[in-house]
């Protein structure tokens, strides 16, 4: 299945969720963007992020749904589901710490991975637009831990 940054950009759109991803992209952003972005097809049950992991990447998911669950004492709890339009990997984007949950794909899944050195370059090489999905990105974990559910969603 063939994806462009279009059907990225139409499942945000999309999403009318609390906590949302919306950046205020043009078109042309938007083409730019997905420059920086790469596709990741994700097959059901398969682990995107693993609790504890040292990464950054960030994820924006454009069709499927994920499960974001933490494994305790007590065993595994189900945070959050996330939807089409949705992002997952921002706390650790920011924070530098290691991943605090788990996310799997529950059925087949399309997202797009944007790693800490391609947002770097992107900060080099178009300021504007890394400025606009750092606040985009922001404001979600704003959202979420205002959420006292989706707090410990941040992932």
């Amino acid at each position: 299945m063939s994806s462009t940054i279009q059907d990225l950009c139409r499942a945000i759109s999309q999403n009318t969720s609390y906590d949302a991803f919306a950046p205020s992209l043009s078109a042309q952003q938007w083409e730019m963007l997905g420059t920086y972005l790469q596709p990741l097809p994700l097959p059901p049950g398969q682990m995107l992020i693993d609790q504890g992991a040292q990464d950054r990447t960030v994820y924006f998911i454009q069709s499927g749904t994920l499960s974001v669950h933490v494994i305790g004492s007590s065993g595994q709890m189900q945070l959050a589901i996330l939807n089409a339009g949705s992002v997952v990997g921002e706390g650790a984007f920011f924070s530098r710490l290691p991943r605090s949950a788990n996310v799997i794909a529950t059925g087949p899944a399309m997202l797009w991975r944007m790693t800490s050195i391609r947002f770097a370059e992107m900060a080099n090489r178009q300021p504007a637009l890394a400025l606009e999905v750092t606040l985009a990105l922001g404001a979600v974990i704003a959202k979420r831990m205002v959420n006292k559910p989706k707090r410990v969603a941040v992932t």
